[in-house]
């Protein structure tokens, strides 16, 4: 793919231009979370309904996820992400309002906005990247750590913006919908569209009638691990900061925010980790991964039930590296499950299913009135280790019905006969 213009200028490579995309989309989807410590304080909502304002998104994220596929293999990548860019900007300014009833609504948006910047966004980088003659993998790991990096940076700035600014409810918020402005222009003037080459044929349906869902290794490997990986995220970055909220006083959103950027940050400097312990026969990296998150939240237990900021600052870190490990070779490994023709589809399911780790906040918020943090996060601990043993149980599985890998050397065309598929 030519990146210089006619005049000899270099422009911007597409894959770049999708890849910030995803930042704005991740940004928009997080940059809400150090700030439940502030509704909470500042706004008076209860634990619970901060932590429904938390998982709400959840409600149109599942669904964008799910009808990405079939809205992208339709209207091409390019013009699905540019919805997703509008959707996240409104949802942004909807929360700018800083009423219970937008803030509803802005969740509601950003979740539509990043369930399809997630599985549009993945499929147009990779593709997008294979078109410029890199591999496949390079793709997938582009689009994660875009995503990932969006999710840290927005925390990271609605925090600080919300700890020190005149307009702590509304200001986070804005400054994401004039990055969004930027992106959405970016993304219509140097982006080029991609269209999955089907060979003629009509996209396979969604849903539990895709064949690369029915098999083994789906069903042993990626469904128990799935929701974990934003159900580490949710324990480092949305139970830790309100458990330890009266003990941080004035600096409790700071607090929080630092907690979440530790988080996603140590998600991102580990995800070149799970390619090297990613093997196609044997589940390490999700192991490994699922290892590192029982022991997190341990540790998160450990800390709540000692009432140290510190240690639960570590957790959170543990929890990150087990988020980004667990993120990309869970990716990988539905990337070898897909066929081309449902690759989208298989994306979406994956993210679906672990984004309902993100609702395990709420659910610890409503059984907090029966039990303390510490013994949930204890049972929790015990249960992803249960997991745990049962993927590992996992090895003799066989390997994934894929077609031949192609060469990753050179341009390639989307339509790749790949054994990881298209992202």
């Amino acid at each position: 793919m030519d990146m210089t213009s006619a005049g000899g200028r270099t422009r911007v490579p597409p894959w770049a231009v999708a890849c910030a995309a995803m930042f704005a989309c991740g940004w928009g989807g997080n940059q809400f979370t150090p700030l439940l410590v502030m509704y909470r304080q500042t706004n008076g909502y209860s634990a619970t309904v901060v932590d429904a304002l938390l998982g709400t998104y959840v409600l149109g994220l599942a669904p964008a996820l799910l009808a990405g596929g079939a809205l992208s293999d339709r209207y091409g990548r390019r013009r699905s992400v540019l919805l997703a860019l509008v959707a996240s900007g409104l949802g942004s300014l909807s929360l700018a309002f800083d009423s219970l009833p937008y803030l509803f609504t802005g969740r509601l948006l950003s979740g539509v906005a990043l369930g399809l910047g997630m599985t549009v966004g993945t499929s147009w980088v990779t593709e997008l990247t294979v078109e410029a003659g890199q591999g496949l993998v390079v793709g997938a790991r582009r689009a994660s750590l875009s995503l990932t990096a969006g999710f840290g940076a927005g925390a990271g700035v609605a925090g600080m913006l919300a700890q020190w600014s005149p307009w702590p409810g509304s200001l986070p918020y804005l400054v994401h919908v004039v990055l969004t402005a930027f992106v959405l222009v970016a993304v219509v003037r140097w982006s080029t569209g991609t269209r999955p080459d089907l060979g003629g044929r009509r996209p396979r349906a969604t849903g539990p009638r895709l064949p690369s869902l029915r098999q083994q290794r789906f069903r042993r490997l990626v469904l128990p691990m799935a929701p974990w990986v934003f159900g580490a995220a949710g324990v480092a970055y949305a139970i830790l900061p309100q458990t330890m909220a009266h003990l941080m006083g004035h600096w409790a959103l700071l607090y929080a925010t630092a907690l979440t950027v530790a988080t996603l940050g140590a998600g991102v400097l580990v995800q070149p980790v799970a390619r090297r312990l990613d093997h196609a026969h044997r589940p390490r990296a999700l192991v490994a991964s699922m290892v590192a998150l029982s022991f997190g939240i341990g540790l998160a237990a450990f800390s709540v039930a000692l009432a140290s900021p510190w240690w639960g600052a570590a957790a959170a870190v543990v929890l990150g590296l087990a988020f980004g490990v667990a993120l990309v070779s869970g990716l990988i490994e539905v990337q070898r499950l897909s066929r081309p023709d449902d690759i989208v589809a298989m994306t979406g399911i994956y993210y679906s299913l672990t984004y309902v780790g993100f609702l395990m906040p709420t659910a610890l918020a409503v059984a907090g009135r029966w039990a303390h943090t510490d013994l949930e996060l204890g049972v929790l601990a015990v249960m992803a280790l249960g997991c745990t043993l049962f993927i590992a149980t996992g090895r003799a599985l066989p390997p994934p019905r894929t077609l031949p890998r192609r060469p990753e050397k050179g341009p390639v065309r989307p339509r790749a006969q790949s054994g990881l598929g298209l992202v």
